[in-house]
């Protein structure tokens, strides 16, 4: 019966063009794949108690408008991104919710502003260790998760239910290259070379980096998943050579691209 409402949430996801979907079953919170985990509060189960299984959707960043960044026409991508996920997975909530399984959505951010991060850097649930657990990436050294169809270029949104659905393989491969391209093109020096969960984002460095953005209605940061070489994103845009952020001669019509549209719509 699971089975087949899986196929039938896969179908509904499909026909709202979302690519990305995988689903993880609560237990997986209570056997994590690596040690430091969360605290047990940050459970979906300790959110909400009677969810069985945490189905994740990803929607892709395309890389042509992340590499403007930092500008007004990211800020926009960035937000309509956000507004969809939290729609689709509302409305995914009320799919399952409405075949008998009760089910609700997370907020993709779950925090009020960029300010309260730099006061409490840390949100009720993490969609990139439900994103891990669905199998629907690895962390890369920038603590966010890699795909291998995007890379870290998604935005990830969940739903937690009552219904037991299969869940997917976690994926065993590491999809980072540790090329160290994140930690030295960040401006707000918030990554180091360790692995996560060794080496954490200095949360509060990047917050901060995040608020002067916002101030100047530029935000969010983004530089360390332009840059990452991970996605088969980057062969379809043709941006399979890294110089194309460096060097200004052989790319001079791609930077100059760039510079025009950080040149409007925010305070530069």
């Amino acid at each position: 019966m699971t089975e087949d409402l899986k196929k039938a949430l896969l179908q509904k996801c499909k026909s709202m063009d979302i690519p990305l979907v995988g689903v993880a079953s609560v237990e997986r919170w209570n056997n994590p794949p690596f040690l430091p985990w969360m605290p047990e509060e940050f459970y979906p189960q300790s959110i909400y108690p009677e969810a069985k299984s945490v189905i994740v959707i990803g929607l892709p960043v395309p890389l042509p408008v992340l590499e403007t960044n930092p500008s007004l026409y990211y800020h926009e991508l960035y937000n309509t991104i956000n507004t969809l996920l939290d729609q689709y997975t509302y409305r995914l909530a009320n799919f399952l919710t409405e075949r008998g399984y009760t089910s609700i959505f997370v907020p993709r951010d779950g925090y009020g502003s960029v300010q309260v991060l730099i006061e409490n850097p840390t949100a009720f649930f993490s969609h990139r260790h439900a994103a891990l657990l669905a199998g629907l990436g690895t962390f890369g050294v920038n603590n966010t998760i890699l795909t291998p169809e995007y890379g870290p270029r998604v935005r990830f949104g969940s739903i937690l239910s009552t219904a037991e659905l299969p869940q997917d393989p976690m994926l065993e491969t590491q999809l980072c290259t540790r090329c160290m391209r994140c930690v030295k093109m960040c401006p707000s020096n918030a990554l180091n070379k360790e692995d996560y969960p060794s080496g954490l984002t200095d949360k509060k460095a990047c917050s901060a980096y995040s608020a002067e953005l916002n101030k100047r209605h530029i935000s969010p940061c983004g530089i360390c998943i332009k840059v990452c070489p991970v996605g088969n994103d980057r062969v379809l845009y043709k941006r399979d050579n890294d110089a194309i952020y460096v060097d200004e001669e052989l790319f001079a019509n791609h930077h100059k691209a760039w510079k025009h549209v950080r040149s409007y719509g925010g305070k530069l």
